[in-house]
């Protein structure tokens, strides 16, 4: 039995994809065609490709965030975005620069992609598009044993640091929805109105636990409203008599 089977009972609309940033060739996987960019190829997974690429099949600002590329001019420049009409001079668009997540040293050659059921490797990341729905459930899962605050971060571009190398740098699941993003948007990768997470491999262990231990559809959410606020004095009353007795 598989650690991910739970996710099985989401029935997303889309696979989850895992990723993994490899230093050697990853094996038994095909080498994707070059022309697709960074973002656009969890979406080719999502649609059931299992691959690698290289630098040489990953366009747009892809190989500067995984350090395959020690600086990029066109882009750090900051004068792409006043031009496509996403920032107002070069210096907003230059800013972003400074704390974009990006990997400093040239160890990943090689990125794999695969949707859960041709998955062949452990990943680094787990990227789910799930409804907001759906959504509620990961997120709840996500604090349901440490009751930490969950955030979402993300730039106007530059998506694709956000979806993966914010959450494996740092190991915090991260998120956004479709249709914010400029790249993604435009390219037309992703339905809009979607969560789009990112789980990293320090994090999945737990949060496939959670979801097994955890109720999905809490009562409240069937009670209605005036249901719901009976509950919560059942419970206060409950919790008011253990206090104080």
């Amino acid at each position: 039995m598989s650690q991910f089977d739970i996710l099985k009972e989401f029935d997303f609309e889309r696979p989850p994809v895992g990723v993994k940033f490899a230093a050697r060739r990853p094996a038994g996987l095909t080498k994707m065609e070059p022309g697709r960019d960074f973002c656009e190829l969890v979406a080719d997974a999502q649609n059931g490709r299992a691959f690698y690429v290289t630098q040489a099949e990953i366009g747009c600002i892809g190989p500067l965030l995984l350090g395959m590329l020690k600086e990029d001019p066109v882009f750090e420049s900051g004068k792409v975005g006043p031009k496509l009409g996403v920032y107002k001079t070069d210096a907003a668009n230059r800013h972003i620069y400074e704390y974009l997540p990006r990997v400093k040293d040239d160890s990943i050659k090689y990125v794999a992609y695969a949707p859960l059921d041709k998955m062949t490797f452990r990943p680094d990341l787990l990227i789910i598009m799930a409804s907001v729905s759906q959504a509620e459930i990961l997120n709840r899962a996500r604090t349901y044993a440490t009751g930490e605050m969950w955030e979402a971060k993300g730039t106007p571009v530059a998506g694709c640091a956000w979806l993966y190398m914010h959450p494996y740098l740092t190991g915090e699941i991260n998120f956004t929805i479709t249709g914010l993003g400029f790249g993604m948007k435009a390219r037309k990768a992703f339905p809009e109105g979607r969560v789009l997470m990112t789980i990293p491999k320090q994090r999945i262990p737990d949060m496939m636990k959670n979801l097994r231990e955890m109720v999905w559809e809490p009562e409240s959410y069937r009670l209605g409203r005036e249901g719901h606020k009976e509950e919560m004095r059942r419970i206060a009353a409950e919790i008011q008599a253990d206090l104080f007795t």
